[in-house]
């Protein structure tokens, strides 16, 4: 299911509520694709909602066996279903997806006859959307599981504590904590790019040697000069595929394919790491090599925080 979503300004929300729409969301797909909000409890009866007698409801759901652990719930759900405004944000979760939309404020009375179809519904307003208002998928992985985990709520409507960090995602408005975290992170790695290039050589193989063993590689030979062509060679457990690593504090492009070429004649491993901090340009494949692997200071930095390193780094910086 994907739907192109309206980008009507301006996006005004009043209350957001969480709904399930049909038991087990199986009503979902059809929702969606028709533009409805569907909404079940077909022991009520609709006249008695519409005009609000609410008394009568509430006659209707013990009749139906409903215990007083549940009666206050119901009464809220149905309540809100028929009464709350056409500027409620409403949404929900189906094929790991988050859905919204707004409902017309008039509630419809479904198909009697058809045992399977919801027994109350809204249109909506705005089609049912899958993304934000700049295009950006909203998937239950991509949001945090303080907004998804409502999806295993027992029963179909609910409001939701984190409704401002919804309205901001579907806005498109970066989250301030994020914001601020991204920037620390970019702080602490262009940091990390000038720590770098201060390295002693020794202590930047050993930088090098760390990161591979937090990705899960286990080096093979001894770190170093033993070897001719290269500084060590690493080997991923899981998938057996060896890698040669060559390090260089300062490298060039002449120097990077040198290596490459010796990478070819000995075809020994499945892949070639050229790891250097500084040169006088950048060194760039010339043509696509995937099994060829260059990483100037910045890619290293980056594989370097994101291993917890930042701390080891400015302890050898002289």
């Amino acid at each position: 299911m994907e739907r192109e979503c309206a980008k009507a300004q301006p996006f005004k929300v009043g209350a957001v509520r969480y709904i399930k729409l049909g038991p087990a969301g199986r009503w979902a797909r059809k929702a969606i694709s028709d533009g409805i909000v569907p909404f079940g409890y077909r022991f009520v009866g609709h006249e008695a909602c519409v005009g609000e007698d609410w008394d009568e409801v509430r006659r209707q759901l013990i009749a139906a066996g409903r215990n007083d652990r549940v009666l206050k719930d119901d009464e809220r759900e149905l309540k809100e279903f028929y009464g709350l405004g056409e500027d409620t944000l409403r949404f929900t979760v189906a094929d790991g997806q988050i859905w919204w939309t707004f409902a017309q404020a008039s509630v419809c009375e479904g198909d009697k006859d058809d045992p399977d179809a919801p027994p109350r519904f809204r249109r909506t307003r705005t089609p049912w959307c899958n993304a934000s208002l700049g295009g950006d998928p909203l998937t239950v992985r991509s949001l945090s599981s303080a907004l998804t985990s409502t999806a295993n709520y027992r029963r179909t409507i609910c409001a939701v504590q984190r409704a401002d960090y919804l309205v901001r995602r579907i806005r498109g408005e970066d989250e301030p904590l994020r914001a601020q975290a991204n920037q620390l992170i970019a702080d602490m790695t262009a940091t990390a790019v000038a720590l770098i290039r201060r390295l002693d050589w020794r202590d930047f193989e050993t930088l090098v040697d760390l990161i591979f063993a937090h990705s899960g590689y286990k080096r093979q030979t001894a770190l170093g000069g033993a070897q001719a062509d290269i500084d060590f060679i690493a080997r991923q457990p899981l998938t057996g595929d060896t890698a040669w690593v060559q390090v260089k504090s300062q490298a060039s492009q002449a120097m990077f394919e040198d290596y490459v070429e010796r990478f070819r004649r000995e075809a020994c491993a499945a892949s070639l790491f050229f790891v250097y901090h500084s040169a006088e340009r950048m060194i760039r494949l010339r043509r696509p090599a995937p099994d060829v692997h260059v990483w100037s200071a910045q890619t290293i930095a980056d594989a370097a925080v994101e291993a917890g390193l930042f701390g080891w780094l400015a302890e050898r910086v002289l």
